[in-house]
């Protein structure tokens, strides 16, 4: 339950500080006093978003800090997954910053939004006059369904399968698509396949064609240079071979008398010898370079299919080629498979199917198992609310196709008078039949959960008298089990509070402050004569608030 709230900076809230107890809280305060302030800085550290707006003129930030007692509601888990240091009072911390960032800490550690919400929306529900007028959306109602039903685990289950299915009809409608598209260029991909295997093409083979194609066109400057080379090599009377041969015999003949003059002659030798064998392969080149014009023919056209090839694919090296060929015949196969592919796709697609058509079953059956209790208990309620010939019906339709949260269409149907036909509630209902309705439906929820606090603020728009005074009963009633803080303008409610607090506003020579204060006895019996009769109330008005207050306990 919320022990504990402060404000500071926020919007004419300079500082405020109060503690909240156990059952039933009023808040009352004159309209303008803040009320709406202070439910404001509130849903701050419930995680609504912040604006720079709410920071007090002057001021570099606003502060808003919730204290919660968490004991008896099985948080450990959740604290542990976010990381967050489990305490028995939970520390709720939320500041905007003038820069236009904000902070969220819970017992001090640093929290994103996502995160605080999970927190908080386990401690405590906020109910506004406005929210209402949600009870005509068919969301909503929904939601009220699956709360009575304690379908939560259900649902998410149910929904994790529908995350699953609506993939595999994706997946499935894209495979098609591709397939469908890729078979209409498969004759295509075929023909240029077929060409480039055709060509049974080789990594190296461009680059030694136009070596070769080179050389051929130069043929006779090679043989001639290859002729000369031999020559150098190899003269009788003055080639390079004859003279080494003679430099060898000399050297032979004095590394008797010069021991040294033994490692030149080896030397010497040995580039005879490798000069010997140049001699040799040079003879085997220059036998080999011979104009064959069949050969260049051969060797030119197949050039030019390459490069044919490649202008055609845009591309510049055969290594480009046969990474095509690849691909082409990668989709080749790719289509031959597709068959295959969807088969598998479909099986998995209709499994998923009737996992989800039983996931629904079950969330329908929870759903349709409290239909009849709902309409019973809102019906009786709101009986005891003024309307006895009120009549309400959870319709639940069967959509032709799966939602995201089951194939159930639910719709509130509701009439306040007597033979008449119920009809959806928002096109029926009125201000006052709506604030009773959601009061009903709001303790029909908060009985089957282990929610902490509930706030109702200005839920009682559209009542008065006897209305109002059993529309505090039945506050009262929710505060046996639960929190329960409600902001009233209403004398008959704030009567049925254990604690009763007051709004107000006054001046100071820089600003206007709003303010809050626990009322004591007398406090509240002048309070609740001011709600009834207006300022300076008449002895009557206060004999009134006392029985008012006497009889509501």
């Amino acid at each position: 339950m919320l022990k504990h709230l402060e404000i500071s900076n926020y919007a004419l809230i300079e500082q405020l500080s109060i503690d909240f107890g156990a059952g039933l809280s009023v808040v009352t305060g004159e309209t303008g006093a803040g009320k709406s302030i202070m439910m404001g800085a509130l849903a701050l550290v419930l995680g609504q978003r912040a604006d720079t707006k709410v920071i007090q003129e002057g001021k570099t930030k606003c502060v808003v800090e919730a204290i919660f007692n968490v004991r008896d509601y099985g948080m450990e888990a959740l604290f542990e997954t976010l990381e967050v240091d489990y305490e028995h009072e939970c520390i709720v911390r939320r500041e905007v910053l003038d820069s236009g960032k904000s902070r969220a800490f819970v017992n001090d550690t640093p929290v994103n939004l996502q995160q605080l919400r999970e927190v908080t929306s386990r401690l405590i529900d906020i109910h506004s006059q406005h929210e209402s007028l949600l009870l005509g959306e068919a969301s909503f109602q929904l939601d009220v369904l699956d709360s009575v039903a304690k379908s939560e685990q259900e649902l998410v289950a149910y929904q994790q399968l529908y995350k699953t299915y609506k993939q595999l009809q994706h997946n499935y409608k894209t495979l098609s698509e591709t397939a469908e598209k890729w078979r209409s260029e498969r004759d295509y991909a075929q023909f240029q396949y077929d060409q480039l295997v055709a060509m049974q093409l080789l990594e190296d083979e461009q680059e030694q064609l136009e070596q070769e194609f080179e050389a051929m066109n130069h043929s006779e400057e090679v043989k001639t240079a290859l002729a000369l080379s031999l020559g150098h090599l190899e003269d009788d009377s003055s080639g390079v071979n004859l003279q080494l041969k003679d430099i060898t015999s000399a050297l032979c003949k004095i590394k008797t008398y010069v021991p040294a003059m033994a490692d030149y002659e080896a030397r010497v030798e040995s580039a005879l010898i490798e000069l010997k064998d140049i001699a040799s392969e040079l003879q085997v080149s220059l036998n080999d370079t011979e104009f064959d014009p069949q050969r260049k023919e051969f060797v030119e056209n197949r050039l030019n299919e390459l490069y044919s090839l490649q202008q055609k694919h845009h591309v510049k090296t055969v290594i480009e080629l046969l990474q095509l060929q690849a691909d082409f015949g990668e989709k080749l196969q790719r289509i031959d498979s597709f068959d295959s592919e969807l088969l598998e796709l479909q099986k998995r697609l209709e499994e998923a199917e009737k996992n989800l058509e039983e996931a629904g079953a079950v969330l329908t059956q929870k759903r349709s198992a409290v239909k009849q209790e709902m309409e019973e208990i809102v019906s009786q309620k709101l009986g005891y609310l003024g309307m006895p010939n009120a009549q309400f019906i959870v319709d639940i339709a069967t959509a032709n196709h799966f939602l995201p949260t089951g194939y159930d269409v639910v719709n509130f149907l509701f009439s306040a008078n007597k033979n008449a036909t119920p009809q959806p509630i928002a096109q029926t209902a009125s201000g006052g039949e709506l604030s009773r309705l959601m009061l009903v439906i709001k303790s029909l929820i908060v009985s089957r959960t282990n929610l902490p606090t509930i706030i109702f603020d200005e839920i009682d728009t559209g009542v008065s008298g006897e209305i109002a005074h059993r529309m505090g009963e039945i506050m009262q009633l929710i505060a046996k089990t639960m929190q329960v803080i409600t902001i009233t303008h209403l004398p008959q409610i704030a009567a049925k509070g254990a604690t009763h607090y007051k709004v107000y506003k006054y001046d100071t020579e820089r600003t206007t402050i709003t303010d809050i204060v626990q009322l004591n006895s007398e406090e509240r019996i002048e309070q609740i004569a001011e709600m009834l009769s207006g300022k300076n109330p008449s002895v009557v008005a206060m004999d009134n608030a006392r029985e008012l207050l006497n009889t509501s306990v």
